[in-house]
């Protein structure tokens, strides 16, 4: 197998993810909104099912926006959960449509890896009782053994079914303002972000120059009461201003999210935003912007197999480090597979360095009914329920001015409602600094 980006914290067996769905021809969905419009999401969770109709017109402009962002492929993949992978020429991929970047020409020179400072490990310490298994990188649509041939990266197609559950074409692959300012006391009236964004997270100061960030990241598969709510667990590259309109922000990590992908899986995804989430960036490829480079990791793509309570555990790790060359932001999956690059252009005070960096989960609570829902971040449990049990980041580190990875020692942590996600963190010597988080979100204690 590729890397290490996956590993089975234990060798019993795990089951493959529950949930499958069929997978609609373009034509016959186009006729069933045009005189139905009506769809459905997984049937197995509490999601409102409705009844949209869908003007002719409104068809057109999502069918045009449809041909922008989905590119002719060189081989086409279907993966069994339904997705469509689509194989197309690097050189044809949707960041290159960007303004910015229309005489862009893709890195080809490998960017200049972090360097990693020696770590002493102690296999007996703490948390760190869990045993590397065989290298293992699984996304669904892996499971037929097709690859993309070289050359070309993955794409996840997109249909008119998923622009029609966002808010309206504008909003589709977009998220509105929902970064926190974590200078704020965590008990402050005001703590609670707008659009019912809730976080467990733990942070950087904001007087350092930060060049770049690490972590591996727990995987689970958090149920979602309302189909445009979320769960997601992320490291967010920071800077500029939290309460003004130009924030810039790099994210990346794992996200549960019905309305933006139709269904309750895991999958790996990005986002980037260059003026608070105003009209900038998107998440993964359905915008221009995010140069991938990688032809066998599909941003967007769901994980499979995941976490499972009091059994196997899966991690994936993630880096995002700013290139001392050529200055631009690169993703890095698992074991040092590089999956692509944010160009340094697109930004204005990432152009130079980052300020703050964020690790933790996030979810959306739109108080269905009047009362906070049971969107659950992580695994649904509070962080002291530890090891097997809760979600964990672990052996979160910083790349500095020297572009070299080093240990996190000076973190804070915030979670506004704790007693419907809370965050619990430490240091050993093998997980370097971790937290424990998430929760259930509605319980006797989060009305």
């Amino acid at each position: 197998m590729a890397s290490n980006a996956y590993i089975i914290a234990n060798k019993r067996a795990v089951s493959s993810h529950p949930h499958r769905q069929p997978h609609l021809p373009l034509l016959l969905l186009l006729f069933s909104l045009f005189f139905i419009g009506k769809f459905d999401l997984v049937s197995a969770l509490n999601y409102t099912k409705y009844t949209r109709k869908v003007s002719n017109l409104r068809l057109q402009r999502i069918q045009k926006h449809l041909e922008k962002i989905n590119k002719p492929a060189v081989i086409t993949i279907e993966s069994p959960d339904g997705d469509i992978i689509d194989c197309v020429h690097k050189r044809k991929q949707p960041a290159l449509d960007h303004p910015l970047l229309k005489k862009h020409k893709i890195q080809r020179v490998a960017p200049e890896m972090p360097k990693v400072k020696t770590l002493k490990r102690d296999e007996g310490s703490g948390d760190s009782k869990r045993k590397e298994g065989e290298d293992l990188i699984w996304q669904m649509w892996h499971r037929n053994g097709t690859r993309c041939p070289k050359g070309t990266v993955p794409i996840r197609r997109s249909t008119t079914r998923d622009v029609l559950r966002a808010k309206s074409l504008f909003h589709f692959g977009k998220k509105q303002s929902t970064t926190i300012n974590p200078t704020r006391r965590a008990d402050a009236p005001d703590v609670v972000s707008s659009n019912g964004h809730e976080h467990a997270i733990a942070y950087t100061g904001t007087s350092q120059e930060v060049y770049g960030a690490k972590a591996t990241i727990n995987v689970w598969d958090p149920s979602i009461q309302e189909v445009n709510e979320f769960s997601l667990s992320q490291i967010w590259i920071l800077s500029g201003s939290f309460d003004g309109s130009d924030l810039n922000s790099i994210e990346a990590g794992w996200q549960v999210s019905p309305e933006l992908y139709g269904d309750s899986r895991p999958r790996l995804f990005t986002y980037w935003t260059s003026d608070s989430y105003q009209a900038t960036g998107c998440y993964n490829l359905l915008c221009a912007g995010f140069v991938q480079t990688n032809s066998r990791i599909a941003i967007g793509a769901a994980i499979s197999p995941v976490s499972q309570y009091d059994a196997n555990q899966y991690d994936i790790t993630i880096l995002i480090w700013k290139d001392p060359k050529l200055g631009n932001w690169w993703m890095g999956f698992g074991d040092n597979n590089l999956v692509g690059y944010w160009p340094a252009g697109l930004f204005t005070h990432l152009a130079d360095h980052a300020t703050m960096v964020e690790w933790g989960g996030e979810v959306v609570n739109s108080r269905a009914n009047g009362k906070h829902t049971s969107t659950e971040m992580g695994s649904g449990h509070f962080a002291e329920d530890g090891f097997g049990k809760s979600s964990y980041f672990r052996n979160l580190e910083l790349v500095d001015a020297d572009n070299s990875l080093s240990s996190v020692h000076d973190i804070s942590t915030l979670a506004e409602n704790t007693n419907c996600y809370n965050i619990k963190n430490s240091y050993n010597n093998e997980w370097g600094t971790y937290f424990y988080y998430g929760g259930p979100g509605n319980n006797p204690q989060c009305p």
